[in-house]
């Protein structure tokens, strides 16, 4: 009886990390076993994945379900990789934190605009949760928010009102508890997800009319503003990849054009800034 023989690629070491967290094994076949470097549905979801995984800075390589987050226990494996996207949790909007901090003034920044933001990325958090959607397709909201909660509190912090930012946290951490908890009804996450594009449109159009008012973007970092409006074109992709939401997708493209307002009107005051704005008047 002849023995069957069993195909193997260089690649095999790599296998289970690739598999686990990058493609489907039949992807693997393709491309490691065939050769068949240009299948097209296998380069969707690579790029997809990759993208995917950029967008939340190599923080978690493709974690299947963003349930993993909260049973590190039973896998060494997931605990090492929650470390890590620990270690990068303040990557994205960092440029924005130590601009605030460096120059002790948040002027520019408007906060009903960063509350809406928030609002806007818990809502999707929320959602992606609630549907079990791949972390790597929401992750970086979960980073965002705690990002979005600090630049929240250093406002009000470098405005005077300390007692106010405090409030804030804790109201915000109460209400986030709530909706993430199973007291809260699908229906009610679902409605929040729907009303993300009023608010971010809204935000959006506060903040860009107070750079248009001040002639300037003042404490806004460039390159926070432009990351943000590379990653949400980037989610484009992913999302209608990887979850197949018409209602996120919407979500992503209308977040992607108002970054991208914000994004023009870094590059048109580029020269302009507080103190010369002053001297000018």
């Amino acid at each position: 009886m002849a023995e069957e023989v069993v195909e193997t690629s260089f690649m095999d070491p790599f296998k289970d990390i690739l598999v686990n967290y990058l493609m489907p094994e039949k992807c693997y076949d393709e491309f490691f076993l065939q050769f068949n470097l240009l299948h097209v549905d296998c380069l969707k979801i690579v790029i997809s994945k990759g993208l995917g995984i950029g967008i939340i800075l190599g923080s978690v390589l493709g974690m299947k379900t963003p349930t993993f987050i909260f049973t590190t226990h039973r896998n060494p494996n997931n605990f090492l990789l929650t470390l890590m996207f620990c270690a990068c949790l303040f990557i994205v909007k960092l440029p924005q934190i130590l601009k605030l901090i460096g120059a002790k003034s948040a002027e520019g920044l408007s906060f009903n605009s960063v509350l809406l933001e928030l609002f806007a990325i818990t809502g999707t958090m929320a959602y992606s949760i609630a549907n079990s959607f791949p972390f790597s397709s929401w992750g970086e909201a979960l980073f965002l928010m705690l990002q979005t909660v600090t630049i929240g509190f250093l406002i009000q912090y470098y405005g005077g009102n300390t007692i106010k930012g405090l409030g804030f946290l804790a109201v915000y951490c109460g209400l986030l508890a709530v909706v993430l908890s199973p007291v809260t009804p699908v229906s009610v996450v679902t409605t929040m997800q729907a009303s993300n594009m009023p608010a971010i449109i809204f935000g959006r159009l506060i903040q860009a009319g107070t750079n248009y008012r001040n002639g300037h973007t003042g404490q806004l970092s460039a390159i926070s503003v432009f990351l943000l409006f590379a990653g949400s074109l980037a989610r484009i992709f992913t999302t209608v990849q990887e979850t197949g939401d018409s209602l996120m997708a919407v979500t992503y493209i209308i977040s992607s054009f108002c970054n991208g307002v914000i994004a023009a009107q870094v590059l048109y005051y580029w020269n302009s800034s507080p103190v010369l704005r002053k001297k000018t008047e």
